[in-house]
């Protein structure tokens, strides 16, 4: 028998709301979902998996069209489209390191040069 998951356990295990997970199932993020007889949803490891990729992709700042042209992709099997959204994509986070690394410095050398002189006037 298959480990099913009910949609507060998707939640937990993702950090996703329950209104976001119902979003996403919405403007098709996910396949429709089974139901148990009850109605209840039954997730697969495999809806477990897309949620906390598709929380990945969000969290580093992929627009959620952008996702949507990402699953579609991979819906379709159209395995190099989806090597190419994720190429860019990644490439944008590398970009955006290099840029927090910057302000990094930065926040760095000011931080010390106010310890410097907080150290002046004692």
């Amino acid at each position: 028998m298959e480990i099913t998951y009910a949609i507060a356990d998707i939640s937990a295990e993702t950090g996703l709301s329950i209104d976001v997970i119902r979003y996403y199932e919405r403007i098709g993020l996910l396949p429709a979902v089974k139901r148990k007889e009850n109605g209840h949803r039954a997730y697969s490891k495999s809806d477990l998996a897309r949620f906390t990729f598709v929380k990945h992709l969000k969290r580093t700042q992929m627009p959620l069209k952008e996702i949507e042209r990402y699953i579609r992709f991979y819906n379709e099997e159209n395995y190099e489209a989806c090597y190419r959204v994720l190429q860019e994509h990644k490439l944008s986070i590398e970009r955006q390191i290099a840029e927090l690394t910057g302000s990094l410095g930065m926040m760095n050398y000011k931080l010390e040069n106010y310890r410097q002189l907080i150290q002046l006037q004692d």
